[in-house]
């Protein structure tokens, strides 16, 4: 006897890429690299080790699920710097919550959102469609219908969710927004996230903005939703944002990140929270405290991140429907089927890719789909991550560019 929900979902996509390639061995005479999984491989700086052999005591305790107050306090104080928030606009007792990585908090706050029924019908959840698989397991497992919202060329990578028809809107609990985007590096700007929020309040949903990828970008810091809520006198309701030094800090090992927002949801979340668990361990939260109150390490590895995409660019300018990505740290490469092109390339040039359809609708509720008929819209494309270090993904491009 188990959920019968799971058999909505479908194999998670490094399975599936597991099982894509099963038979299929890379060159002899070439070290295998993976650029499937954003893991990131830059040097994370000296304090990591430090601090956390420093509060090796603390292992003997159990953690606080909101968090320790020193942990939210810099947390609040980071907000505050990065998004140029008015001073006390972030309460770090009543707007900020620890999670062990965003991963399980993006799972859970669907088991927040979602209510048994909307005007007695099935709720939904909104998504992009590419998505981060979580965002549909959450709303499968919650008992809503995942709605896939298509994020291609024509609609600039980004999903137009007031372009759904009313009777979807009318039964939507919650909305998933990453940005920037994975895989496909797009930024939502301030009028974008301030239309978007609007749209939630309008129509009574919660808004759940996955920014885990804020601090790697290209060119502007990407806007982030607490500015648009600041534009409305600091009004943070039907908002929840998460955050994570995974991806910020290269310390994906470390399970340690945030959510924030509306703080009459965090105090429900923290409610649910104090039964899900996923609390940090105290010597990880002093680890994370120092890491969001230090910027250095975060400027050297953007850097590094500006000179691989520029090394990109030389390689594949004009080809595969090459852009230069605003922000994260993939390539999101138009290779006509992206589970083929993911096969030649870890025969012949020994590089594991992820097809873009396995990161897009596949069997979710296609009845229901509103990204259009036909193919999913990632189906034609591969994600490759940049998380190597500057020979080894110069190299690994190269390759890849001489098969596709």
């Amino acid at each position: 006897m188990i959920n019968d929900r799971l058999a909505a979902l479908t194999d998670y996509p490094f399975g599936r890429l597991a099982s894509l390639l099963e038979g299929i061995e890379p060159p002899s005479g070439i070290a295998p690299l993976i650029m499937s999984i954003g893991e990131p491989q830059h040097p994370y700086p000296a304090l990591v080790a430090e601090t956390l052999a420093a509060h090796a005591h603390l292992w003997g305790k159990y953690p606080p699920t909101p968090g320790p107050p020193d942990f939210r306090a810099a947390v609040a104080a980071w907000l505050t710097r990065r998004y140029a928030l008015p001073d006390g606009m972030i309460d770090a007792d009543r707007h900020v919550l620890s999670c062990a990585g965003t991963r399980e908090a993006l799972f859970t706050v669907a088991l927040l959102a979602v209510p048994e029924r909307i005007a007695g019908q099935k709720p939904a959840v909104l998504m992009p469609d590419p998505f981060y698989q979580v965002y549909a397991g959450a709303a499968v497992l919650a008992g809503a219908e995942p709605i896939f919202v298509a994020a291609n060329p024509e609609t600039g990578f980004l999903p137009d969710f007031a372009a759904l028809p009313r009777a979807i809107l009318e039964r939507t609990a919650l909305a998933y927004l990453c940005t920037p985007a994975n895989p496909q590096g797009t930024v939502a700007d301030r009028d974008y996230l301030r239309d978007l929020l609007a749209l939630a309040r309008a129509e009574d949903f919660i808004l759940a903005i996955d920014a885990c990828y804020g601090d790697i970008y290209t060119g502007a810091p990407p806007a982030g939703i607490f500015e648009v809520c600041a534009e409305d006198g600091g009004d943070m309701s039907q908002v929840i944002a998460f955050h994570s030094l995974s991806k910020r800090s290269n310390v994906p090992g470390l399970r340690s990140g945030f959510v924030a927002g509306d703080a009459d949801l965090m105090t429900d979340y923290a409610r649910l929270r104090s039964y899900s668990g996923g609390a940090s361990p105290l010597p990880v939260t002093a680890v994370a405290t120092a890491l969001w109150n230090e910027e250095s390490h975060v400027e050297e590895s953007r850097a590094l991140y500006q000179r691989k995409f520029a090394i990109a660019e030389r390689t594949f300018a004009g080809k595969c429907g090459f852009y230069r990505p605003a922000g994260g740290f993939y390539l999101w490469l138009d290779v006509g089927d992206g589970e083929a092109a993911t096969r030649r390339l870890w025969a012949e040039a020994g590089v594991k890719v992820m097809p873009g359809g396995y990161l897009s609708r596949g069997s979710y509720a296609a009845e229901n789909i509103t990204s259009g008929a036909g193919q999913a819209p990632g189906a034609p494309y591969i994600r490759i991550a940049l998380v190597h270090d500057i020979e080894v993904t110069e190299s690994a491009l190269r390759r890849m560019a001489e098969v596709l």
